[in-house]
């Protein structure tokens, strides 16, 4: 039996046209492991309360950030599935969960070529029921009976991650810069409770993320924590020096705090000047990265009284980070063995 690399990113609408966007929200906003409700609560608030309103400040941001080759997370993404497969003696695709080009007909396609061993690797650092698990169920759904399925596991301390993260940052880091500030995408609390196998460590305690448990290996809060540290170890950066904040909450419920846009506006007005941003929940350049905070949130901290934001990109194509990734899908590797050192 051949064997395919399946490469899953988050998606993005086919456009910044209000249309495609309320088409890529609708799609995104109905998933059950984003919206955690029963389907007509979710139905309701959806088209009721979101779809009415989002897409046109939705559309207005994508338009700031959309090039002429069009979406930035499907262009790095793109380019990092092509430096993959070249480095490869196995077919090599990319999905996105949401949008084009879709996980159904990625599927299809490295079946019809013949793949019957399927690698899937989500591009997501950390474990997140409304990334990872989505992503994996959607390709499983997908899958004929004749193609079996292994998944690359969270990569959010992997050394080798770390490592290419660390180098990146390295080289954009300014010359004279004072505070690092490792924003990640955010979550509902909820959503940590949900993931919880234990049913009853995530949030029950001010220490939970440090004290050991079995809820570690699918909390997103702990797998944020970690890689902060493994980072900031890696650059030997003092922990007075840094500070980790979650971006991009939706609605009224409690989400993952501290929360970017106010840190970003606290440490201008503690008189830190010259901050470095970084994202280390994404791998590739996208809305939140570019957008969010590379002109709203450059915009706050300003405002506030910084002089300089420097947000470092993210890995997209980057040599060192293809490296790793082509390493990690090596058809030679055994099956459930996969070294993401």
């Amino acid at each position: 039996m051949s064997r395919g690399i399946l490469l899953v990113n988050l998606g993005t609408p086919a456009s910044p046209s209000l249309a495609d966007v309320r088409s890529y929200l609708n799609e995104f906003l109905m998933d059950r492991h984003v919206l955690d409700m029963p389907w007509p609560i979710r139905r309701l608030i959806v088209s009721c309360f979101i779809l009415p309103f989002r897409p046109r400040r939705s559309a207005d941001a994508y338009s700031k950030i959309w090039t002429d080759e069009g979406s930035p997370l499907l262009v790095n993404t793109q380019s990092l599935g092509h430096a993959v497969n070249e480095r490869l003696n196995v077919p090599a695709t990319i999905a996105m969960r949401y949008g084009e080009p879709s996980i159904a007909n990625a599927v299809a396609g490295l079946h019809a070529s013949g793949v019957r061993e399927l690698l899937l690797l989500p591009l997501f650092p950390q474990h997140a029921n409304s990334t990872r698990t989505t992503a994996i169920e959607a390709v499983t759904a997908a899958m004929p009976n004749d193609m079996t399925l292994e998944v690359v596991a969270p990569f959010y301390a992997s050394p080798g991650y770390i490592d290419c993260q660390a180098q990146l940052i390295e080289a954009h880091l300014p010359d004279e810069w004072e505070h690092l500030l490792l924003s990640y995408h955010g979550l509902p609390e909820r959503h940590l409770n949900a993931a919880d196998p234990t049913g009853n460590h995530c949030l029950r305690a001010s220490e939970c993320c440090q004290t050991p448990s079995a809820a570690h290996a699918t909390c997103y809060r702990h797998q944020c924590f970690e890689t902060t540290s493994a980072l900031t170890r890696r650059l030997r950066i003092d922990p007075s020096r840094y500070t980790l904040s979650f971006q991009s909450r939706l609605g009224r419920l409690p989400w993952l705090t501290p929360y970017t846009d106010q840190v970003l506006a606290n440490l201008a007005a503690k008189g830190v000047k010259r901050l470095v941003v970084t994202c280390p929940a994404f791998v590739a350049d996208n809305l939140e990265t570019l957008e969010e905070i590379g002109m709203r949130g450059r915009e706050i901290f300003m405002t506030n009284g910084g002089e300089t934001l420097t947000l470092i990109p993210c890995l997209n194509a980057d040599s060192r980070w293809v490296e790793l990734l082509s390493g990690w899908c090596d058809p030679q590797i055994a099956s459930r063995s996969i070294d993401i050192s």
